[in-house]
């Protein structure tokens, strides 16, 4: 079926894309920061700070898995408007892991290289992620209707040529 479709990615393809290898990267380091948030981290704290370091290390661990999901739905749906919302998405998740290291150290987190590593490997993402936005064609879309992510001169209330070709569902079920 998808074959004959030059535009279609297959996980393997999507894998081999150097801004899903840095999100996997991203992900296994993330995960790595939370399985060394150690019960002896959060006791040594008082216990609103170990309650918030344990919060920020799950923040973390949550946000690097959601990145590489969304880099493949993106690459996978091939539309604008789609893409460019898992963009945002994944905009916010690196925000947001940056937010909860920053966290963790005001929270007394003692591994601070790994914070560190974390910190360095998202700003090499930031990159990547920049020049893979930049790459989404803007031609290949359909309209939001709720105008957040539709490309430069397209509104939310424009005609669409589409919405006027017939749907009779008989044609599709019996």
């Amino acid at each position: 079926m998808f074959e004959d479709d030059d535009d279609y990615k297959s996980h393997d393809d999507i894998e081999k894309m150097p801004i899903y290898q840095k999100a996997y990267e991203i992900m296994q380091l993330g995960r790595k920061i939370g399985a060394l948030v150690s019960k002896e981290d959060v006791e040594t704290a008082d216990e609103a700070e170990g309650e918030m370091l344990e919060n920020y290390a799950m923040y973390i661990i949550e946000n690097s898995l959601i990145i590489p999901a969304k880099i493949a739905g993106a690459e996978g749906a091939d539309v604008y408007d789609i893409r460019m919302e898992n963009a945002a998405i994944i905009r916010k998740a690196a925000r947001e892991i940056l937010t909860s290291c920053t966290g963790m150290q005001l929270c007394g987190y003692q591994d601070g290289d790994f914070i560190q590593l974390l910190r360095g490997e998202i700003d090499e993402f930031r990159v990547l992620f920049a020049e893979w936005v930049k790459s989404f064609d803007q031609f290949n879309y359909q309209i939001d209707r709720w105008g957040l992510f539709n490309p430069s001169g397209v509104n939310y209330d424009d005609y669409d040529p589409e919405d006027d070709i017939p749907f009779n569902p008989d044609d599709y079920f019996e």
